[in-house]
């Protein structure tokens, strides 16, 4: 059987909230239902599940994004909160250890984390993918995930992005390029 695990990417107030810092909005709380349905079931069925999260420092300048995006996710920040229900679902099951928080300062989860160390010592060859944004942070971490020989599956109702245009893109490349099943 294969072994699974859940990524949930950026899902944050900067990326979610009508006042966050860099906002997909609408369509971002439109998915709050199935990201958090979906990160639950995963927990219930103890399956490994990282929320790998966006983490940037106040005026690093040096940053690629910086010269791309306004300042978001700054560590220590509400920004960097997760968003709705999927809140308070990661503050009740933070203490398990199939539950797994890491700062990401690069759009894939796997640039510069033990993501990968992670989920080999568990033997796990099938990564689920949700969150913000499609065609940039899961885009990237799916890219890797390929590059790195994981099965990937992308959770369509689960995943968003502030460009219409690149998540459709974005779930098509995922199936032609990157042999990923959208579900």
């Amino acid at each position: 059987m294969m072994k699974k695990a859940l990524i949930s990417i950026d899902y944050t107030v900067d990326f979610v909230a009508d006042e966050g810092a860099l906002t997909c909005g609408k369509p971002g709380q439109q998915i709050e239902e199935a990201i958090t349905s979906i990160t639950k079931e995963f927990i219930e069925e103890n399956e490994y599940v990282v929320f790998a999260i966006d983490a940037h420092r106040k005026g690093d300048h040096l940053h690629p994004e910086s010269k791309l995006f306004p300042p978001h996710n700054i560590m220590g920040t509400k920004g960097r909160n997760l968003f709705g229900s999927l809140n308070s679902l990661y503050e009740d099951n933070k203490q398990k250890e199939h539950v797994y928080w890491i700062d990401k300062t690069r759009y894939s989860a796997f640039a510069g984390t033990d993501l990968e160390l992670k989920l080999r010592e568990r033997g796990i060859t099938e990564v689920h993918l949700t969150g913000v944004c499609t065609d940039i942070c899961i885009l990237h971490t799916a890219v890797d995930a390929y590059n790195k020989g994981f099965n990937i599956v992308v959770h369509k109702q689960a995943t968003a992005s502030f460009n219409p245009l690149g998540h459709e893109w974005a779930l098509q490349h995922f199936v032609s390029s990157l042999g990923a099943k959208v579900v």
